[in-house]
């Protein structure tokens, strides 16, 4: 099995620990709302929510995929990091193991956030993965990014 691993920063204007409760402990429900042709509903198979919990993502119609299954791996609410595994689902070609996902959020200069995320792809046998091939998946993450984003600007109160 081999292993790529594809770094990624986004910017935001808003702080840090707001964004981390919208964008990853409130994801479930938030994302479904703000983009509902990309993100039907999450249900969790396993857990309550926190590490080892198993969720399954239904994606909506302007998806082209139909489902995705993942483990928390770890929620760290203090130092505004999170991480989990995609198991499972058509988004994971025949060609990939699992995708392990790291994202940290910290206060950037102006007062806003800084995500980085670190994206661990583990591949069926000696398979390579090229970074133009996860592009668009990463292009589709910046697009929900900016969605809740834009969410959190437009509701000021929310996430307090």
């Amino acid at each position: 099995m081999g292993v790529f691993t594809y770094e990624t920063e986004f910017t935001s204007v808003i702080p840090p620990e707001k964004l981390f409760k919208a964008f990853i402990l409130d994801a479930d429900n938030l994302i479904p709302k703000v983009a509902p042709t990309a993100v039907k509903g999450t249900e969790i198979l396993e857990g309550d929510g926190g590490v080892g919990t198993i969720k399954k993502v239904t994606f909506g119609e302007g998806s082209q995929y139909a489902y995705v299954k993942h483990r928390v791996d770890g929620i760290d609410k203090d130092n505004l990091s999170y991480s989990y595994t995609l198991i499972e689902g058509d988004a994971l070609s025949d060609v990939i193991e699992n995708i392990a996902y790291d994202i940290k959020l910290v206060a950037s200069p102006d007062g806003g956030s800084i995500v980085k995320t670190t994206s661990h792809y583990h591949t069926k046998g000696d398979v390579e993965i090229k970074e133009e091939q996860v592009k668009a998946g990463k292009e589709k993450a910046a697009g929900l990014f900016k969605l809740v984003e834009a969410y959190l600007l437009a509701n000021p109160d929310a996430y307090n």
